[in-house]
């Protein structure tokens, strides 16, 4: 059996790799004996901007070279539009997803109560929080994620209070999901502008009591994990039960929780969410906002305008090796797919083995029912030879599309419903950070007629040309 895994929009070589190696390992937990090849596409048949970005209005244009992700902080290019910064499920991580140190923010401003006096040598809660991020970011507290058990660190307290078995516990934990996810080489960024910001220091001087502390702790916990996705982008497959793990993790080596809800801080960034204008954030980053989005909206523009080429790659690459084989198709990888196979459908010309078509948050069916799918005339039906199609889609992503409704009547479509709990963007690549997925490809596999799997040799994850 042989997995080809074909990225999606906006999707480029620092991203595709990590999410590459995800689904590698994923299906062969479920498939030992499959063969994983690649399709990455982006560098050769993806967009540019080719006079830099000149057409935006007040824009400067770009410069020679583009800073990397994890360096544009958070003022890069990812900046949700109005219409979800105020979502009905995980709303205040919406709002995160906009300023990561909002909530943060507020606790600087909040009233506190201040009973006036210290005993000597008094530490107050929102220090030890302070001197617990700061360990964290330098790596030398006891637990860190890159000083998960340093000699010595079982029993005792470490500098936050929290028991050393525990800290090593949540970091050797938190350093395993971070690498699973692919988000491991942002953590020190995150962590650094977290603790540098002026935000957390006077929320940290301004929680004098346990309760406030564990507020601040929560809050803390949330701003790095919300900086630490920004920083990666949208395409990092994240699901909203393994964002929420990392703050719990991290709140774990602050010496608190982020279990539960924020109170003060959630109730006033509620009635934020529902006051703030979008126009000005668009305007303020139109920019940045055009650029950050060239990679997935222009990718979309130029398949539509000159998609042979890639067409002719991915058929290509199916045709690379012979016996049974699934194509998997992320976003505009689904669309090419349904678009090249359905083309050699209709000239009877469909790859000798092929098993099973999946698409995973595709626009394919939305594309059909306004008559722009260059494989389909518009209204047409599938024509005969088309393969098996599961479609995956999540009620959050706003690009993901059920096919079936579209089609009716046609067998060979099966829709499925995922959620990652995640709001979009980030919900359109979190789709391969759920084990669902790749179960229900499972089942699809069981239920399709075809060639039975057969061995292909030791497990790997063949790179290739890809």
């Amino acid at each position: 059996m042989r997995f080809l895994f074909v990225h999606g929009t906006g999707v480029r070589r620092d991203g595709y790799d990590p999410l590459f190696g995800r689904v590698c390992r994923e299906l062969l937990a479920r498939f030992p004996d499959a063969e994983m090849m690649p399709c990455y596409w982006g560098d050769d048949h993806g967009a540019t901007l080719g006079a830099g970005g000149a057409s935006i209005p007040g824009f400067p244009g770009l410069p020679s070279s583009l800073p990397a992700a994890s360096e544009q902080g958070y003022g890069g290019p990812v900046v949700p539009g109005p219409e979800t910064l105020v979502s009905r499920s995980d709303g205040s991580w919406t709002l995160l997803y906009v300023d990561p140190l909002c909530e943060l923010r507020v606790l600087a401003e909040l009233p506190v109560e201040d009973e006036g006096f210290e005993s000597p040598g008094f530490r107050s809660p929102g220090a030890a929080v302070a001197a617990a991020l700061a360990g964290l970011a330098n790596g030398t507290l006891t637990g860190s994620p890159e000083n998960p058990s340093p000699a010595g660190a079982s029993g005792g307290t470490s500098v936050d209070g929290t028991s050393h078995d525990v800290a090593a516990s949540a970091a050797r934990e938190l350093s395993g999901l971070l690498v699973s996810i692919g988000l491991a080489t942002h953590m020190r960024t995150a962590l650094r502008q977290v603790a540098d910001s002026p935000e957390f220091d006077e929320a940290c001087e301004r929680a004098v009591d346990p309760a406030t502390a564990a507020e601040l702790t929560a809050a803390t916990a949330r701003a790095v994990a919300a900086a630490l996705l920004i920083s990666a982008g949208p395409t990092t497959p994240c699901t909203a039960d393994e964002r929420d793990r990392v703050a719990e993790l991290l709140a774990d080596l602050l010496g608190g929780t982020a279990r539960g809800p924020l109170g003060r801080a959630a109730g006033v960034l509620g009635k934020l969410g529902m006051r703030m204008g979008g126009q000005y954030l668009l305007n303020r980053h139109r920019g940045a906002l055009t650029v950050g989005l060239t990679p997935a909206l222009g990718d979309i523009l130029r398949y539509q305008a000159r998609g042979g080429p890639l067409r002719r790659y991915l058929t290509e690459r199916i045709a690379a090796s012979p016996g049974p084989t699934v194509v998997i198709g992320h976003s505009l990888g689904g669309i090419a797919l349904v678009d090249l196979l359905a083309l050699a459908a209709s000239r009877q010309e469909v790859p000798e083995g092929l098993r099973l078509l999946v698409t995973v948050g595709s626009q394919a069916p939305y594309l059909h029912e306004l008559g722009a799918l260059h494989g389909l005339e518009p209204g047409a039906a599938l024509p005969n030879g088309f393969p098996e199609w599961l479609n995956i889609y999540d009620p959050n992503d706003l690009l993901g599309y059920r096919a079936g409704p579209v089609f009716p009547g046609d067998a060979r479509i099966t829709d499925h419903e995922v959620t990652s709990r995640q709001p979009f963007p980030y919900s359109h690549s979190a789709y391969f950070g759920l084990p669902a997925l790749y179960d229900r490809i499972a089942t699809a596999l069981a239920d399709t007629p075809g060639p039975s799997p057969q061995p292909d040799g030791p497990d790997r994850a063949r790179g290739g040309a890809g």
